[in-house]
């Protein structure tokens, strides 16, 4: 009798403990949104980084995640889900041809492009990481502005 009553009380023990104990692999979902489209033929390519430096990343070989999302009206939407806390930049390709890459007239894209927290892109306004990041701390939607030269 006293063997079980150590072990029911040892059992209870560490299910207190660990119920106050703080989790380290937490995560999160982010849902980025684009409107706008200028038409729906083709796809919304959803490039996610985490690396400083990774952007900008013409021939999608440094992304963390991606992926690609039908368009509706206009509009597309996508959820990256179990992604640990951290710092993030989306980039979005509206793929009107479903290639997978920038298509480029003589220099400038002919694809809408975007990347977080930018309004605008241009010679003096490059898509860098630290100004395109963001902190994912708690669960997260974001709209992201697709861009046609």
């Amino acid at each position: 009798m006293k063997n079980l009553i150590k072990k029911v009380t040892m059992i209870i023990g560490v299910v207190l403990l660990s119920s106050f104990t703080h989790k380290t692999d937490e995560t999160f979902s982010l849902t980025v949104k684009v409107n706008k489209l200028q038409n729906s033929e083709g796809v919304v390519q959803f490039a996610l980084y985490n690396k400083d430096g990774s952007i900008p990343d013409q021939h999608y070989k440094k992304y963390y995640k991606m992926e690609t999302a039908s368009i509706s009206d206009g509009s597309a939407v996508i959820t990256f889900n179990n992604l640990p806390k951290g710092t993030y930049v989306i980039n979005i390709l509206h793929d009107e041809n479903k290639n997978g890459k920038i298509d480029k007239g003589f220099i400038l894209p002919k694809e809408g492009l975007g990347f977080s927290n930018y309004q605008s892109l241009g010679p003096t306004n490059r898509p860098n990481f630290k100004k395109a990041s963001f902190e994912l701390i708690t669960d997260l939607t974001i709209e992201v502005r697709v861009i046609y030269m």
